[in-house]
């Protein structure tokens, strides 16, 4: 199993911004056939405002998951809208080991 991970640092006062573009996000996501993955806020603590995982059968699914997205100009429309609230963007790729 693959497990996607992404970070969102909202820039000051965007907080609640950055939940709703990441919530469009999922839902163009499910309108191109792709798995909705999980939405996760911050309660406390430092780090991500915002966190996205999702898992993939397999590295090829993962890949093909991001073709999809490439290919999407709603999708590619989304992430730029994100990426004028955010400081700070984080993606990291697992495999389950155990």
């Amino acid at each position: 199993m693959i497990i996607e991970t992404t970070n969102y640092y909202a820039k000051p006062g965007s907080e609640d911004e950055v939940l709703m573009q990441r919530r469009r996000a999922t839902a163009i996501r499910k309108s191109l056939g792709l798995p909705e993955g999980r939405t996760f806020a911050r309660l406390e603590a430092e780090g991500p405002n915002v966190q996205w995982r999702c898992e993939f059968s397999s590295l090829n699914a993962y890949r093909e998951d991001m073709a999809v997205r490439k290919d999407s100009a709603e999708f590619s429309a989304a992430r730029a809208q994100m990426h004028t609230l955010i400081d700070r963007f984080e993606r990291h790729l697992h495999e389950e080991v155990d």
